[in-house]
């Protein structure tokens, strides 16, 4: 009896909307981060390293050696943390589209300043520019 408790549980909890919804952002996120690669790399890379002298952004590297060392120098990948880098920048624009644009197609506008404040004495609303409290008068240092 404890099994099928156990299993109608388990049901219950994988099943859940969330988890469901969890499941699909994880798979879209991981296809999207293919297609960010392909554009860093197969399309911004190439005319940006033939810009600079035909140099390929993936096979950048700095190979580092200790005086008088026989071992093989260690390649410092510069070029993979640019493309990194890159990929980073154009997600994070991309995030900031599409979040914008969903704002808007729900006619979410961002948050006004406010144009109150409190009173520093009575704790009352009043206008942001004021001087001095309308309610209890006393002075509002800016």
């Amino acid at each position: 009896m404890k099994k099928i408790k156990l299993i109608d549980e388990f049901k219950a909890f994988a099943l859940k909307g969330n988890m469901v919804d969890l499941a699909i952002g994880i798979l879209v996120g991981a296809a999207f981060n293919k297609v960010i690669n392909s554009l860093v790399n197969d399309i911004l890379m190439p005319p940006l390293g033939l810009l600079i002298g035909g140099v390929d952004f993936s096979d950048l590297s700095v190979a580092m050696q200790l005086p008088g060392s026989t071992k093989e120098p260690v390649l410092w990948n510069i070029g993979a943390f640019l493309s990194t880098l890159l990929d980073f920048f154009i997600i994070a624009w991309v995030i900031f589209a599409i979040v914008k644009l969903m704002n808007q197609l729900r006619g979410t506008k961002p948050e006004k300043e406010a144009e109150n404040k409190e009173c520093t004495e009575c704790l009352m609303s009043i206008p942001k520019k004021a001087t001095r409290c309308s309610h209890c008068t006393s002075s509002q240092k800016k």
